[in-house]
C-alpha cells in the first residue's frame, strides 16, 4: 500500500512541477514575442539634440545685496564662537 500512495504522490509531484515548467515557459515565449512586436512596430523615438544654453556664471546670478547678507551671516556665525 504505501508504494502505491509513494508512487502516486511522486506521479502527482511530477505533473504538477512539469505544469507549471510548461506554463512558465510559454509565458517567456509570448513574453518575448510580445516585445519583438513592439519593439518593430512602435520603436523608439530617437533623440534630438538640442542646444544646450551657456551656463550662467554664479557670480552674475547672485545680486550684490543678497551677497552682502550672506557674507553678514557667516561672519556673525564665525564670531559667536
Amino acid at each position: 500500500m504505501q508504494d502505491s500512495l509513494l508512487q502516486q504522490g511522486v506521479d502527482l509531484m511530477l505533473l504538477g512541477m512539469g505544469t507549471v515548467f510548461v506554463f512558465l515557459t510559454l509565458l517567456v515565449i509570448a513574453t518575448t514575442l510580445m516585445s519583438a512586436v513592439t519593439r518593430r512596430y512602435f520603436p523608439e523615438p530617437e533623440p534630438e539634440l538640442a542646444k544646450k544654453p551657456a551656463p550662467a556664471t554664479a557670480a552674475a546670478t547672485v545680486d550684490a545685496r543678497l551677497l552682502a547678507v550672506i557674507k553678514a551671516a557667516i561672519d556673525r556665525h564665525r564670531s559667536g564662537k
